[in-house]
């Protein structure tokens, strides 16, 4: 049976959602810290050692597509516990791999199974009661993006003080205890999708199509997390350089105060539960936009220079935690039987905007400089920022029309 609003979700499961998901995305960002020590041990060329983290991407990719619609025809705490298992199983081969063609394959499987996570915040959405799904989805994202921010200075630190393989030993070790944590809290969700696998695949072209909902919020969701994934691909090399002086401990310390733009996500859902989604989306894009036009201020100070940076990694952090609350409690606010795929296809958009956030990124940095980089990014900000005006272009055009009735 589908135990989805008959009581509203208690903060206990809330906590354990949140905390499950910021762990297994975590899995997928591991690696983009370690690239050199990882293709040193392997034996990887320079020239590919970039596939270590392109290859966990692509794997997550081809997870959002093809296993987390399963999430709409499958018994969702048996899927959530076998991806788990596998990570673990993925997560140790990463750990004892001895050749380059071993880690990559591992880096792929890492990716694919930690699509999981993506499973587990419609999962919550279906835990909760209508009024207040936005602020439960928030707190869950919360867990998400604080996995994402805490990956990295997390492999870093581990990584100085041990080695890169402890970092994914330990990572498989979690993911086992998770999966035993969750199989015993999980509920049972049986979906009731009369569609068999090929025709649920077969259904997203259409459902992208045909749902207004997803093209919006997808599109400012990847211009928002192409723009942090821009920042925070360029931000280290510029913290390091000559410019900042920094070590890799100091770019995790710079990494850790971000963190605190996390802070925003279950403001965003409150304010979507209370009917403000359109209003709340304009300040996210409009922070996004603030956030960049701060760190392009550079005043001569190092010291001033480096706070002014720190505070504009808050805001940007603040408007894409916003943001993906507020996306996906719109979404989650349609048919439930069809949260998993909107989820996925939401999920796959935005990650695409991130690797072309990432890559132009790395390319204007190197030939164009720090200010260049910035600029890119405030610019797929502003992409997104035209999507809302059109949207809100909308809804100010049906407000006349109803009030001239």
């Amino acid at each position: 049976m589908d135990t989805a609003t008959h009581q509203d979700i208690t903060p206990r499961m809330t906590l354990l959602l949140a905390t499950a998901c910021g762990m297994i995305v975590a899995n997928i960002y591991y690696a983009q810290t370690l690239v050199g020590p990882i293709s040193r041990a392997t034996g990887l060329a320079p020239q590919v050692a970039g596939l270590i983290v392109t290859l966990t991407q692509i794997g997550y990719a081809l997870g959002l597509l093809f296993l987390v619609p399963l999430g709409d025809l499958l018994e969702n705490r048996r899927l959530v516990v076998t991806a788990l298992i596998c990570a673990a199983f993925a997560l140790l081969a990463a750990a004892f791999s001895t050749s380059g063609a071993m880690f990559l394959a591992a880096a792929l499987a890492i990716g694919l199974c930690s699509v999981v996570a993506q499973v587990l915040v419609p999962f919550a959405a279906h835990l909760s009661n209508e009024a207040t799904r936005g602020a439960t989805v928030g707190k869950v994202v919360s867990g998400l993006l604080l996995g994402i921010m805490l990956a990295r200075p997390v492999a870093s630190l581990v990584a100085d003080h041990a080695n890169w393989h402890v970092v994914f030993g330990g990572a498989a070790v979690l993911m086992a205890g998770l999966a035993l944590v969750l199989y015993k809290n999980l509920p049972q969700r049986h979906p009731h999708s009369p569609l068999p696998y090929p025709k649920l695949i077969g259904s997203l072209l259409h459902l992208v199509a045909n749902t207004p909902v997803l093209r919006r919020r997808a599109l400012y969701q990847a211009g928002l997390f192409g723009s942090f994934s821009l920042f925070w691909t360029v931000a280290p090399l510029e913290l390091t350089s000559p410019a900042f002086g920094l070590s890799q401990t100091g770019v995790a310390i710079f990494a850790l105060v971000g963190m605190a733009g996390a802070i925003a996500s279950p403001v965003a859902g409150r304010m979507a539960d209370s009917g403000h989604t359109l209003a709340a989306t304009c300040v996210a894009l409009l922070l996004g936009i603030g956030g960049f036009a701060l760190a392009l201020i550079g005043p001569p100070s190092h010291t001033v220079a480096l706070a002014i940076l720190v505070v504009a990694s808050i805001i940007l952090d603040m408007a894409v935690a916003a943001s993906l609350v507020l996306g996906q409690r719109a979404l989650f606010a349609l048919a439930p039987d069809i949260r998993s795929r909107l989820n996925g296809l939401f999920f796959a958009i935005t990650f695409a905007g991130g690797a072309l956030g990432s890559a132009l990124g790395g390319w204007m940095y190197a030939t164009h400089g720090w200010h260049a980089a910035l600029l890119t990014g405030m610019t797929f900000v502003a992409i997104a920022f035209l999507g809302w005006l059109q949207e809100y272009a909308g809804h100010a055009a049906t407000g006349r029309a109803v009030n001239s009735r």
